[in-house]
């Protein structure tokens, strides 16, 4: 027997037909209109349970590297007019500042050979991303040797994106998330050093007056998606 044939006989097979039926065919339809609708206010959900999905994606804003001695800040002035028109019109939400060192700290004296060397200190770095009256800061440490770790400040509201973002209308949504033209105009990223050096036995000494310190920058970019959350086990079938 065929699948129409199934179909004729079948009441609850008809009915799941007819929704997945339904399903394709106005599912498609609405999506297409709401997309057209997006630039008007009027034409977007009211309050409602929508899944909102998020990509992210970088624009490189500067990079290099520099000897930061101990209890010293390097300060970096950025400004988004070094980006192209393009890159300008995205939707900007954010910075993220990448840091990687390595261990710097020397040990200096005639015991100093194998165990009598002694342990290098961990050293602290901290990194701070500063725009408008937007910052966040963070530390790193190389625990003795390389390390590495991230700071990011960002200026979107990350708990209107998930699968089911109930309580609010379409276009509030949209106002948690685009924040147009707040990207554009001056950073400040600081990074600094604080060195400590470690123990040695004997005539050894240990000396850290700081740490190199290699970065890159970029703007974090948001794009999203909004449609209305069904949940497919209230679809009676």
């Amino acid at each position: 027997m065929g699948f129409f044939d199934d179909v004729k006989e079948d009441q609850t097979l008809q009915i799941q037909v007819v929704c997945v039926t339904f399903f394709l065919l106005v599912f498609p339809a609405y999506f297409f209109l709401k997309a057209a609708a997006t630039d008007d206010v009027s034409g977007m959900g009211g309050v409602g349970t929508y899944t909102v999905t998020a990509d992210f994606s970088y624009i490189d804003f500067d990079n290099g590297g520099e000897y930061i001695a101990d209890g010293e800040t390097l300060t970096i002035p950025l400004n988004t007019d070094s980006l192209s028109s393009e890159e300008m019109s995205k939707n900007i939400v954010g910075v993220l500042v990448s840091m990687s060192y390595d261990e710097d700290e020397q040990a200096e004296g005639p015991t100093c050979v194998g165990p009598g060397a002694g342990q290098a200190a961990a050293d602290t770095i901290t990194g701070t991303a500063s725009h408008m009256n937007y910052s966040n800061s963070s530390d790193g440490q190389n625990q003795g040797g390389d390390g590495s770790h991230d700071t990011t400040t960002i200026w979107y509201n990350s708990s209107v994106i998930g699968e089911n973002v109930e309580g609010l209308s379409e276009s509030q949504i949209i106002d948690e998330l685009v924040k147009e033209g707040t990207g554009l105009g001056d950073y400040t990223i600081e990074i600094s050093v604080s060195a400590q050096a470690g123990n040695a036995p004997g005539l050894c000494s240990r000396t850290d007056n700081g740490e190199d310190v290699s970065y890159t920058v970029q703007l974090v970019v948001l794009d999203y998606s909004i449609t209305p959350y069904i949940d497919i086990d209230d679809i009676d079938v």
